[in-house]
């Protein structure tokens, strides 16, 4: 089981990993840059792109072992994001965008505009099945102060940042899933109801403006990126008049290439903080803050990455009794939510290698944990994941993935025989297969 690996062991293959990458020639990819500006003014008016996403996903379908849901669906070991099977076939994304330059009629401005209409997280919840999930304007006016205003991805964490038909992997790690792709909720879960999301999953974008730019000192690259935002994720309205605040920087050293996979190294550093409003059970406003550090590496076949998040306020805490939320216990006296803990805490990082032996095979490995509810010993709870994958290039725009990951998840402060592990230790491993093709 994973969670036989000692910390100790685990900060040794970290500092390993990195003392390798900060010795090595690197990956650095600027997401800034390549999702807010065109390359020059020469770029073309209007460029129409998009990728679709069809997939597999399967786990064993184990029940809840224990608790006022014994014997029912466990939430985790359905399929996101219906929550109804253990097994599906799904159109995870089909994105189609428009990005140029020189609108309206000026090539110092740069736009962005990206729909979706697969079935996950944004879709499947706030009306309609199509929803806008980037739209923003760059004026590249000011020398070293480009300003980008509307709805986009926040600078922030690699895993968020990045564009999502370049990641190597099917799903995201424990600690992003969790902290950083942010559900909003009217309530805390304390509530009668399922206490459901009011709306689309935060994408990892809000809608502000934005700050950034790129200066170069020898070999080195470095960015910046200052925003301001709603801190309401995409498609609503703000619902109080707190905003955030987001910092990034990154420095690169650059050695070749181009675009989403030129070859440098890069070191990085983000910090978000804001407020959070809830309007039902357990009323108020909350702060919520979220930072991390990271590196990335790509250098001929190899690629590594490695990223430490913490996060104070509003963590994202499950559901009742690991059922699927709107479920009535076996009682039928209470039907179980999800929760939000305004006030905890939590912390977790990933690592990740990958290999390429051809130009048509890449072979991945990465380790993910989060600690969820760190300030509370009998909340706490440790999810791990061991990611195994394999990469086959069709082309250059299209890939087939598949991932099996081994996950473990356990109340480290509690009795082995405590309800909490034994429906824990129901958690299935799970197999995710994926066509990714880009057009």
């Amino acid at each position: 089981m994973l969670r036989n690996y000692s910390k100790s062991k685990i900060g040794m293959l970290v500092t390993g990993l990195l003392a390798a990458m900060l010795g090595s020639e690197a990956q650095a990819t600027n997401w800034l840059m390549l999702q807010g500006t065109e390359p020059d003014a020469a770029a073309p008016r209007a460029k129409l792109w998009g990728f679709i996403q069809p997939e597999y996903q399967q786990t064993d379908g184990s029940e809840i072992a224990a608790g006022p849901w014994a014997g029912q669906n466990a939430i985790f070991n359905t399929i996101a994001p219906d929550l109804k099977s253990d097994s599906t076939f799904q159109i995870r994304r089909a994105r189609l965008g428009v990005r140029g330059t020189g609108f309206p009629l000026d090539s110092k401005v740069n736009y962005f505009f990206l729909a979706e209409a697969g079935n996950n997280g944004i879709t499947r919840q706030g009306g309609g099945s199509v929803k806008l999930t980037d739209a923003s304007i760059t004026l590249n006016h000011i020398p070293h102060a480009r300003v980008r205003i509307g709805q986009f991805k926040t600078p922030g964490s690699e895993e968020g940042l990045q564009a999502i038909h370049v990641f190597d992997y099917i799903n995201f790690t424990n600690v992003s899933n969790q902290i950083l792709l942010e559900r909003f909720f009217d309530g805390d879960g304390t509530g009668t109801d399922a206490n459901k999301p009011n709306g689309p999953v935060s994408a990892f974008r809000d809608i502000g403006v934005q700050v950034f730019d790129i200066f170069k000192t020898g070999k080195w690259e470095h960015s910046y990126a200052a925003m301001i935002g709603n801190g309401n994720g995409i498609t609503r309205s703000d619902n109080d008049d707190n905003k955030d605040i987001y910092l990034y920087w990154s420095s690169e050293q650059v050695y070749g290439g181009k675009g989403a996979r030129r070859q440098g190294l890069k070191l990085y550093g983000w910090l978000q903080d804001g407020e959070r409003t809830l309007t039902t059970a357990g009323a108020g406003e909350y702060d919520r803050t979220r930072y991390g550090i990271g590196t990335t590496f790509r250098k001929g076949k190899f690629r590594a990455a490695a990223e430490y998040i913490d996060a104070d306020g509003m963590i994202f805490n499950g559901t009742d009794g690991g059922a699927v939320a709107g479920s009535l216990n076996n009682a039928g006296t209470k039907v179980a939510s999800f929760n939000i803990e305004p006030e905890g805490e939590a912390d977790g990082w990933y690592v990740h290698f990958g290999y390429a032996p051809t130009p048509k095979w890449e072979f991945d490995i990465r380790y993910d944990q989060l600690n969820r509810m760190t300030d509370v010993s009998a909340k706490e709870r440790q999810f791990e994941t061991l990611t195994l994958g394999a990469q086959y290039f069709l082309n250059k725009k299209a890939r087939i993935l598949v991932n099996y990951e081994v996950r473990d998840a356990e109340a480290p402060n509690l009795p082995g025989s405590a309800g909490p592990n034994l429906i824990l230790g129901e958690t299935d491993d799970r197999l995710a297969i994926q066509l990714l093709a880009i057009f």
